[in-house]
């Protein structure tokens, strides 16, 4: 095994930057020192806060970054349970390795009784589990406020071989993922602290069977590492792929399961003390829904499962006068939250021939008046031609139309807006349906609205459509409702014909 110069590098200004950042107090008498060491015992935040002040500041603000109540909950349930079997579901960029691999093992060690014997890291493969070792023995090597309460660390042995050992005889293990742990033990101790970090990737995920062997290989091999006493046995991720080593451990019996999304069930950061919810929105904006739902909502999404990317075309509209009909189709929900239904709006026009024509997308989490504005924002772009404006009719209450009325009055100018009484049924079957008209090349979508935030959600949510997901599906099912009031006042005499080719098909609508 040879370790990348840079990565040596890297950890070597990491040891610089703990001993500069953990200086001690010189004028400190050891009542107040043993006062300290008592409270850390107890308290993970207080042990956060002065051990590793370069984890928990803000590079930007330079204040202190305080533990989320889910790190210090998950501090407490691994230091009072000896064998927990355990899953931490966090997301990117919640300390989920900083915790598991550092913070919570150091904690363990300095209580009075040592809680840790032979501690084993895992990762996706051994440079990563070495890369990941090396963090921890730079603290125990180089933490100054650590060594000064707890006495000196380090003893022998280098992460970058996979293995050391702490001058009180606690021994730290590397492991790539598939790797034989089997005898695993320090003098005549077995494993009783297993970590398992970000185990899956993308690649492993497309394959049900490696899936499944490393699975296997986790709970035979790697579990069986445990000796007869025990031990914690850990694994932390975010939920990439349904068809993953995560998933498979969570369900498995026994295990417990600790589950964090970046915004929680009100639309707020989890990890308030580190993100903001501007942050969040600026994070979201630009990944897109998808890749944002599956990075830090643990919520996994198979790209094109129903509709093909290929089959979403953008390309000259005609004037909003030249179409056959226009209609502005609303599906609304109250929540502005950040985990609320998206509030959408479509403008879609019917050509003389049969195609639909995507003018105008909105589509955000956002307030009832905003939603509004957007109506007018259509208003001014189709001009004199002739729109219906409609709205899911379980929706035309008080509070809606008030909003309506306000700005209406506002502007000297109402919008005829009028409540769609149908009985929609199942929302799937509706939107799966427009289907073969993106595959016909039947629905187009203004390219001058392709930057669009509106546009840019609808694409991302008929991408992300499928039977059973927790995907948002608002922007299909406006344009689908626009498309179904379109299709049952215009009847045409002939489908349009069915184009061989991208290239026919953008010469019969340009």
């Amino acid at each position: 095994m040879s370790i990348e110069k840079s990565i040596i590098r890297k950890w070597r200004l990491l040891g610089e930057s703990i001993q500069s950042l953990s200086t001690v107090e010189t004028g400190e008498t050891p009542e107040q020192q043993l006062k300290r060491i008592e409270l850390v015992r107890q308290d993970i935040a207080a042990f956060v806060s002065y051990y590793f002040p370069h984890y928990c500041t803000d590079k930007e603000t330079g204040k202190p970054i305080a533990p989320a109540k889910f790190h210090i909950q998950a501090a407490k349930e691994i230091l009072k349970n000896p064998n927990l079997r355990a899953v931490y579901q966090w997301p990117r960029g919640h300390a989920k390795s900083t915790y598991m691999d550092i913070i919570i093992p150091m904690w363990l060690l300095c209580q009075k009784q040592r809680l840790i014997n032979v501690l084993v890291l895992v990762g996706k493969n051994e440079d990563n589990a070495c890369t990941l070792l090396g963090d921890i023995q730079a603290e125990l090597q180089y933490n100054k406020r650590y060594i000064h309460d707890f006495g000196n660390q380090y003893n022998a042995g280098d992460w970058q071989e996979g293995q050391f050992v702490t001058a009180s005889g606690v021994a730290f293990f590397a492991l790539g993922r598939g790797q034989s742990p089997r005898g695993l033990r320090y003098r005549s101790h077995r494993p009783d602290y297993i970590v398992i970090d970000d185990l899956d990737d993308d690649e492993l995920c497309r394959n049900e069977k490696r899936v499944s062997d490393l699975t296997n290989w986790v709970k035979e091999a790697l579990f069986g590492c445990f000796g007869s006493d025990g031990g914690r046995f850990i694994m932390v991720g975010n939920l990439i792929a349904k068809n993953s080593v995560l998933q498979n451990i969570m369900q498995s019996n026994g295990v417990k399961v600790s589950k964090v999304n970046i915004l929680d069930n009100k639309g707020n950061p989890s990890w308030k003390e580190c993100w903001t919810k501007e942050r969040v929105k600026e994070l979201e904006s630009f990944m897109g829904y998808r890749a944002f739902q599956k990075e830090y909502m643990n919520n996994p999404i198979i790209e094109g499962t129903v509709f093909k990317k290929s089959d979403i075309v953008f390309g000259q509209t005609l004037k909003a006068s030249q179409y056959k009909s226009l209609v502005c189709y609303t599906d609304p929900s109250f929540k502005s939250s950040a985990t609320a239904d998206y509030k959408a709006t479509a403008l879609v026009g019917i050509t003389s021939d049969g195609y639909f024509h995507v003018l105008k997308m909105y589509a955000a989490q956002t307030t009832v008046a905003e939603m509004v504005r957007w109506h007018y924002e259509i208003m001014n772009f189709v001009g004199n031609a002739n729109c219906r404006y409609m709205i899911e009719a379980n929706f035309m209450q008080d509070l809606l139309l008030d909003e309506f009325k306000k700005e209406g009055e506002a502007r000297g100018l109402h919008i005829p807006i009028t409540g769609d009484k149908r009985s929609k049924g199942d929302k799937f079957a509706r939107i799966e349906n427009l289907q073969p008209l993106f595959e016909r090349g039947l629905i187009l979508i203004n390219e001058k609205e392709k930057d669009s935030p509106g546009v840019a959600v609808l694409i991302d949510q008929l991408l992300s459509f499928q039977k059973g997901s927790r995907a948002h599906d608002d922007a299909p099912d406006a344009l689908e409702s626009a498309i179904w009031q379109l299709n049952r006042t215009h009847r045409i005499d002939s489908f349009p014909v069915l184009m061989h080719s991208r290239k026919e098909q953008r010469k019969h609508w340009f």
